[in-house]
Order: C-alpha cells, then sequence, then structure tokens
C-alpha cells in the first residue's frame, strides 16, 4: 500500500503521524500531472485534488477505481486491505 499526496513535506508528515500510517506516503505530488495520469478530478475554484483511490491485481490491471468529490464513499486505508485479503482469498 501506498498514498500519493499533494501536500506539502510537512502536511503530509502530519498526517502521518496522526493516522499512525505505516506504509509510504509520497508528498508534494503535482495535482494536475495527477489528474492526467490517474484521472483525478481538481476543485478548480479552491484547487484541491478530490480523493482517488486504487486497488491493484497483482498482475498491476485495476481491480477497483474509487473517484469522490467528497468524505462520503471514500476508500480508507482498512478499506483497501479488506478489500486486498478477500481477493487473496478468493483467488
Amino acid at each position: 500500500m501506498v498514498a500519493l499526496s499533494v501536500d506539502s513535506e510537512k502536511d503530509a508528515q502530519k498526517t502521518v503521524k496522526r493516522n499512525r500510517l505505516k506504509f509510504p506516503v509520497l508528498y508534494a505530488l503535482d495535482a494536475r500531472a495527477m489528474v492526467t495520469t490517474m484521472g483525478a478530478y481538481i476543485h478548480e475554484e479552491k484547487f484541491y485534488l478530490h480523493a482517488t483511490g486504487f486497488v491493484l491485481r497483482p498482475d498491476k490491471t485495476i481491480e477497483l477505481a474509487g473517484y469522490s468529490s467528497g468524505t462520503i464513499s471514500r476508500m480508507t486505508a482498512d478499506d483497501a486491505l479488506t478489500l486486498t485479503k478477500y481477493l487473496r482469498r478468493s483467488s
């Protein structure tokens, strides 16, 4: 598992500490590049990136893609782990 963020290093480190994340968090990514490469959405007026999450199969194809414009329906780390465990059991 890995997280990608457009936040500054300082803000990303706060998130890692606050949520006790145990996986890598890449930070200071270019929001417009993430739109181009991942299909994420940007709120143009306030210029922030909406949450985007993916679960990949071992062959690197996409099992699940989640795009969210609000806090409801965002994929959490626990969601991704639960789905990954399920997929491993059923394969």
